[in-house]
């Protein structure tokens, strides 16, 4: 008997109905791939479009994942990821910065955005707010976080004002309180509650942050957790340049993109008009990419600037819950190099 040749060899495999050999190195591969958990923020909107297009583009399965995307829930993303429960999660920059330095076993990788998305925003006929320093006296409806306070007090300041004012914690019931003037004004996400008003006809004025002495910052990241990223390096690596591609997608491609986030999400997502708005004021205001074309790297120089403000204006405090008598090295709060 001749020996067979190697086409002769896979023509009888494919007679004989034998999985080629081809076949099962894929079947392995699958079955072999790394499983990844990411938590959410917030209820699923613009800012996740990366992770679904990632995910049902197929990138992360190129790359060797098997990502699940958890659901929101009242358990912050960044403490899931600290305690190993999610291996990724997306974070503000502020609570990245609070809980780490208050002890949180947290790290930044990616920046979902390249620039501040929140404003302070109030009814377009107070046409007595002129400025922030108008705010001075007025009734903020807020969220409960010292950041706010904070922020707010700069802006007035910042302005000549004296930074005070009345907060009634709300959440986002602050929304409808500023619509029936319960409050005086409150703080928005521009590309999505912004918006969201713009859509229902509601006419708003605003003061950007950065403006009135504020830092810009990079407002949404995707952190992971030292533990997970010294014991998974490679995933770690797989995961975030997937994610890359998909928020890539997401500026080039952006109604197919939305499409597929709806698709996704058909019983959270049911106005696709927001969708479709708030994805394009993320791309048109260089939120997603940077007008230097930037995506998912956090500016070390912006990183730095947020954290000092932070400092000095006593927000952060230690796992004790005693403010920081000293400057913690901001620049071990995160890490771009995954993305390459």
């Amino acid at each position: 008997m001749t020996d067979l040749t190697r086409r002769q060899a896979l023509l009888l495999t494919l007679a004989t109905g034998l999985p080629l050999v081809a076949g099962a190195r894929r079947a392995k591969a699958q079955s072999a791939a790394q499983k990844v958990t990411v938590a959410l923020d917030w209820t699923v909107n613009t800012n996740h479009i990366g992770l679904f297009v990632a995910r049902d583009k197929g990138f992360y399965r190129e790359a060797g994942l098997e990502v699940d995307i958890l659901p929101y829930s009242d358990t912050g993303a960044g403490t899931l990821v600290a305690n190993r429960v999610a291996d990724f999660g997306i974070n503000g920059t502020i609570s990245l910065f609070t809980q780490k330095t208050a002890g949180a076993d947290l790290k930044g990788v990616y920046a979902v955005v390249q620039s501040e998305t929140g404003r302070v925003v109030f009814n377009a006929a107070r046409n007595e707010i002129k400025s922030p320093r108008s705010l001075d006296g007025l009734i903020y409806g807020g969220f409960g976080s010292a950041w706010e306070n904070a922020l707010i007090s700069t802006i007035i300041r910042h302005d000549g004002g004296k930074g005070n004012f009345e907060t009634v914690t709300l959440g986002t019931s602050a929304y409808e309180a500023l619509a029936n003037g319960s409050v005086d004004f409150t703080l928005e996400v521009s590309t999505w509650e912004g918006v969201e008003a713009a859509l229902k006809g509601v006419q708003q004025r605003s003061f950007v942050y950065a403006d009135y002495g504020v830092p810009d910052e990079h407002t949404t990241l995707i952190s992971s957790s030292e533990a997970y990223l010294q014991a998974n390096p490679k995933p770690a690596a797989a995961f975030v340049q997937a994610t890359r591609r998909g928020y890539q997608f997401a500026v080039d491609h952006p109604n197919d993109a939305a499409a597929l986030l709806i698709a996704a999400n058909k019983d959270a997502l049911t106005n696709p008009a927001l969708i479709h708005a708030s994805l394009k004021a993320l791309i048109d205001v260089h939120y997603l990419r940077s007008q230097s074309g930037a995506i998912g790297t956090m500016d070390p120089a912006k990183m730095e600037a947020i954290g000092d403000y932070l400092f000095a204006s006593g927000i952060l405090r230690d796992s004790d819950g005693k403010l920081v008598a000293q400057r913690p090295d901001f620049g071990s709060y995160f890490r771009n190099d995954y993305l390459s």
